[in-house]
């Protein structure tokens, strides 16, 4: 039997298991290399992931976020009819990953001078309490009236 032990496996960590999964993602891409990369503040909010991909097009690059990773990818189309002497610039295609926290938004991207810049945002958290009425019976944890004691809950509240 294998046990894995966690920061993470204490009792008063509910529902912190995706963090346990994104720390594995991390530590998997921390070897990864190429294309290098800075990251920067830009103002009180503002952060900056700028990665070295000389020789490739907008046309090479994508960007997604899926969750909250970010993925980018370069894909240099091979060009026909050219005859090297020699291949000093590489022409690998890559795959670069960034985990988001919680507020971060991707604001956009650009190209300059074979830098590509991503631009975000760390948002302001929203902040919010609920008060949770206690049924009385066992009426909360029987699905219908659950529903309906929290309906009653948010209507309380003007939700």
């Amino acid at each position: 039997m294998n046990t894995r032990l966690s920061v993470f496996d204490s009792p008063l960590f509910l529902g912190f298991d995706h963090f346990e999964k994104t720390f594995d993602r991390m530590r998997k891409t921390a070897s990864e290399s190429y294309p290098p990369y800075n990251i920067e503040q830009v103002g009180e909010t503002g952060l900056r992931i700028s990665l070295a991909v000389a020789g490739f097009s907008m046309n090479d690059l994508d960007i997604e976020v899926e969750k909250n990773q970010l993925n980018i990818r370069g894909r240099q189309t091979e060009e026909d009819g050219k005859l090297y002497l020699h291949r000093g610039i590489a022409a690998r295609q890559f795959q670069r990953s960034f985990v988001l926290a919680d507020g971060i938004e991707v604001e956009g991207a650009f190209l300059d001078n074979g830098l590509l810049h991503i631009d975000m945002k760390r948002l302001d958290p929203q902040i919010s309490a609920r008060k949770i009425q206690i049924a009385t019976n066992g009426a909360a944890t029987n699905g219908k009236n659950h529903d309906q004691a929290i309906e009653v809950e948010k209507k309380d509240q003007g939700d």
